[in-house]
């Protein structure tokens, strides 16, 4: 099985900082995608960033520049900077692993509130 403990969230005023911290047990394959997502309500779940074991980022348009995704493979823990928040960032965010040779297997973090009043 694969477990997802996340830290972080909270409230800050917009143009604060805020990291979030997401690390995997488990049965966790070396070749894997570990990423943030996040829902607010009412909108659809959106992927924010990920990060493959081998480096490779990927972010949404509305984050880039602000946020920061990183890893620490040995720990298998990913990492998630965000600086000057914005209130359309308040939403739950969700860390989340997937894997290049079981895609039909994705795990889920228990999502952590993160709220930016303006």
């Amino acid at each position: 099985q694969v477990q997802l403990v996340e830290s972080g969230g909270g409230f800050v005023q917009a143009g604060k900082s805020l990291s979030l911290s997401c690390a995997a047990s488990g049965s966790i394959a070396s070749s894997n995608t570990m990423g943030w997502y996040r829902q607010a309500p009412g909108k659809q779940r959106e992927l924010v960033a990920d990060m493959t074991s081998g480096g490779r980022t990927n972010y949404i348009d509305s984050v880039k520049g602000r946020f920061t995704i990183s890893r620490d493979n040995a720990k298998n823990t990913v990492y998630l900077q965000m600086n000057t928040l914005k209130p359309e960032d308040t939403a739950v965010y969700y860390c989340n692993v997937r894997f290049r040779y079981m895609p039909e297997r994705v795990y889920w973090g228990q999502g952590t509130q993160v709220t930016v009043s303006s």
